[in-house]
């Protein structure tokens, strides 16, 4: 109910809880671009898995938290940092993630687990196609 931050928690959960903080903290610090970009996918996809989880269970804050991290993930780092100057493809990923951030919204009042699945499925082929250039960012930054 509280979660592992709360006072209410076991140790154990406590410093497992801020041991994965710091993994992925250190994850962060030495990502490359190409591995910040996939870290922000995996969380926006986490965020949104624990949303449907609670909405099918009810958990109304878990829920609240969950689709409010996936709308900051996707506005705040994956749309934020896409160079719009760079031509078509980026100005239709930013069309993209604003509409996934309007269908969150709308699953966030309408408890809609439906739409969360939608923008997963909108989501997948853009992680999927980041994790297929993985091998060419590495060896490019490798050649740098």
């Amino acid at each position: 109910m509280y979660g592992n931050s709360s006072p209410f928690a076991s140790h154990g959960q406590r410093a497992s809880s801020m041991y994965n903080r710091v993994g992925v903290e250190t994850d962060v610090m030495t990502a490359s671009p190409h591995r910040l970009v996939s870290l922000l996918l995996d969380g926006a996809f986490d965020s949104m898995t624990q949303a449907i989880g609670a909405i099918r269970t009810g958990n109304v804050d878990v829920k609240n938290r969950s689709l409010s991290r996936a709308v900051r993930i996707l506005d705040e780092g994956l749309k934020a940092a896409l160079n719009l100057e760079s031509g078509e493809l980026a100005l239709d990923l930013r069309d993209l993630y604003a509409y996934i951030c309007m269908r969150l919204t709308h699953a966030n009042l309408r408890s809609d687990d439906v739409a969360v699945e939608e923008c997963m499925k909108l989501l997948q082929p853009i992680k999927e196609a980041w994790a297929s250039i993985a091998p060419a960012a590495t060896e490019q930054r490798a050649a740098a």
